[in-house]
């Protein structure tokens, strides 16, 4: 900060006036300012002079006297009012509109004659022995009717004056010039006061809290890095997928630091003005300057950080690239005694122009992944301190059915529990909350209350029969957590896995058993009804999406071998990018194709094998409506399930309703929902 103070102009990024108006470069904006407001006071001048030189020329002159006295003849009727002005040097009346001598004229016409000064009495006589009525000009009328006209012109000028005003006093603040605030950068400035977020609210990520930690520490004690000579990063990439914690890290930052916290998102930086994202940089970064030590963020990077070159444009410039332009000259401009970081977050770091994440500007990137089961544990904790919990619930049982759940999943699962108990009147948020929201957030809400025809009911059961037999016999695919047919979201019923644990990548192994499972149900379904539905239509997509991925990008073919033909997506063209010939294009087709062969005849011979089972499966759920892993595994055994059934537990309900003090229930409970797990995971 005292170097700052001492070497004021030592930044490039300086390009503007100082806010409070001082320093040597505050006079250009006011020489502009009043260049511009001596060309409309000219113009202003012109107009005026234009008005009074047409006011002066006004009316219909009449070149005789005698002509003058037969148009205002009384009997004719055709002078307004019957009233004549007389001023210094003429006569003036007002003749109605569609009289002669101007028949076609739509209003009033103002007729003149001129007379000498000396015999201005002579006239007045003239006038009253013809009947006429008459009025001495006393000088405000031609005032009148000149300023009547200007009035426009008044009211144009001091609107354009006002917005001059403005411009010349937001020219001290910030660039901008005419475009007024829309040079200003539209940033929220997060103190002390404000920010409350630190390292202990933010969960699941200790890997790259511990890479930001040496920020805090660079904020904190700057001179213990440059007691050895090191540099902090100028710049901080965080990437990760959607609602990891990326912005919610950047707050924590600035909270363990206790500095001021810049947040702007990339989008806020374009406007339809050429030039204003540029300008809205420069403002930001002399702020961040003046406010040092302080963080700087930037959200959505990629909105304005994109590879530069590719993509069609409008003009010859690109209002996104002298955008990030300038946002590459401020970071280049820091300086160590500055003591600024910039963060920036996206989900999209393969898009980014490569001079942004050279070394010297974001050069340092921190990875915010999905969290793990034990992570997702520790964000639930985090989320659950303000909800009353029941004693019985076990977070570790809900971060183990929450496979790929994200930060932003996991807080929006506690507070639909929160909402769930309250909504049942409970005291605690139990168990069954937690899933039934788990399970509300991933497939939707339970549509209970749905009528669906016997038919269609059968056919679902049997699906969903196929899907669980075929699971529970391959040892390579997640074991079976519930299978329902109640419907959830857009789907007539679901089986949902639990996994063992977190998968990160996908075994051949893996992939071929799940392709199995997904086309079990419609090969059950099919030999019940005779009839084929759209129900497997997401199990078709996700079998083609699992095909695709393993020829494409993982190199499971043996006709293709160990080759890459998905490309890069990063290109910002219209046209598909295709590295491959059409042969190649042919075989990735047969390939695909016999993959999802080989599944579906393997699932078909299993059925086939173990239709009994399919069928105890699904008469099951038809008396059930949902069983759970243990219940499908006890019928896989040949046991027969000794549980109520959904009329049985209606019927206890309805007794419980009945009695003066009913005990409530908790949701969902009548139709036997017990917890579930996460669906089979996409690799896409």
């Amino acid at each position: 900060m005292a170097d700052e103070q001492k070497n004021p102009n030592k930044d490039r990024s300086d390009s503007g006036p100082p806010s409070g108006g001082k320093g040597p470069q505050a006079p250009p904006p006011m020489k502009f300012s009043r260049g511009l407001m001596s060309w409309v006071l000219i113009l202003s001048m012109l107009i005026l002079l234009f008005v009074v030189l047409q006011g002066g020329q006004r009316g219909e002159p009449i070149k005789s006297w005698q002509e003058f006295a037969q148009l205002i003849a009384p009997e004719k009727g055709i002078i307004k009012d019957n009233l004549v002005i007389i001023e210094s040097n003429r006569l003036v009346a007002t003749v109605k509109a569609g009289e002669l001598p101007f028949p076609q004229s739509t209003k009033a016409t103002v007729i003149t004659c001129k007379i000498d000064a000396q015999s201005r009495e002579w006239y007045i006589e003239r006038l009253d022995k013809m009947g006429v009525l008459t009025a001495a000009d006393t000088g405000i009328s031609i005032w009148y009717q000149l300023l009547t006209p200007l009035i426009p012109f008044i009211l144009f000028i001091a609107i354009i004056w006002f917005f001059i005003a403005r411009s010349m006093r937001s020219a001290g603040g910030g660039p901008g010039g005419m475009l007024g605030s829309f040079g200003k950068s539209r940033h929220r400035i997060s103190s002390k006061d404000t920010v409350n977020v630190t390292f202990n609210d933010v969960a699941g990520v200790d890997e790259a809290k511990e890479e930001v930690n040496e920020i805090v520490e660079f904020l904190k004690n700057p001179s213990k890095f440059q007691r050895l000579g090191g540099r902090i990063p100028r710049g901080v990439l965080l990437v990760g997928p959607p609602g990891c914690g990326k912005t919610l890290l950047a707050k924590a930052i600035a909270g363990e630091a206790d500095v001021p916290f810049f947040s702007i998102s990339g989008s806020d930086f374009v406007e339809m003005f050429v030039g204003v994202g540029a300008s809205r940089v420069r403002d930001l970064f002399k702020q961040a300057k003046e406010n040092s030590p302080c963080i700087i963020f930037l959200d959505e990077i990629d909105a304005v950080g994109r590879r530069r070159g590719g993509g069609f444009t409008t003009g010859g410039h690109d209002e996104r690239e002298q955008t990030l332009n300038a946002i590459l000259v401020e970071m280049d401009g820091f300086e160590a005694h500055h003591q600024i970081i910039v963060i920036a977050a996206t989900n999209r770091s393969d898009v980014l122009d490569p001079a942004l994440t050279r070394p010297g500007r974001f050069d340092r990137q921190v990875h915010v992944p999905l969290p793990d089961i034990l992570g997702r544990r520790q964000i639930l904790e985090v989320h659950a301190r303000g909800i009353k919990l029941s004693p019985k619930v076990n977070l570790e049982v809900i971060a183990r059915g929450t496979p790929m759940f994200s930060g932003a999943d996991l807080a929006a699962l506690i507070n639909e529990a929160a909402i769930l108990g309250t909504m049942s009147n409970k005291d605690l948020v139990d168990l069954a909350d937690l899933e039934e929201a788990r399970d509300k957030i991933r497939f939707g809400r339970a549509r209970k209350s749905r009528k669906i025809e016997e038919q269609e009911r059968i056919a679902t059961a049997y699906h969903e029969g196929g899907h669980a037999v075929v699971q529970a016999l391959l040892e390579d695919a997640d074991p079976v957590h519930k299978v329902t047919i109640i419907p959830r979201g857009q789907a007539l019923g679901a089986t949902f896995s639990l996994p063992e644990k977190d998968r990160y990548g996908f075994g051949m192994k893996y992939l071929l058993a799940t392709m199995r499972v997904l086309c079990g149900g419609r090969i059950a379904e099919q030999r019940k009804t005779s009839d084929v539905s759209s129900g497997a239509a997401m199990d078709i997509q996700m079998a083609t999406q699992y095909a695709r991925h393993m020829i494409l990008e993982w190199g499971m073919s043996d006709k293709l071998g160990f080759i890459n033909y998905a490309g890069n997506d990063n290109r910002e063209v219209f046209i598909p990018e295709k590295e491959y010939s059409d042969d190649t294009a042919r075989i990735i087709d047969e390939e695909i194709k016999r993959l999802i062969d080989e599944a579906y005849r393997e699932a078909e011979r299993m059925i086939g094998e173990h239709w009994d089972k399919v069928i105890a499966v699904a008469e099951a759920l038809l008396k059930y409506e949902t069983l759970t892993g243990d219940d499908v595994d006890r019928i896989m055994q040949g046991q027969v399930l000794d549980k109520p059934t959904v009329s049985e537990l209606l019927q206890q309900e309805t007794a419980r309703s009945e009695e003066p003090k009913p005990a409530p229930a908790a949701p969902g409970h009548e139709l036997g929902d017990e917890p579930t797990g996460g669906i089979l995971p996409s690799p896409a």
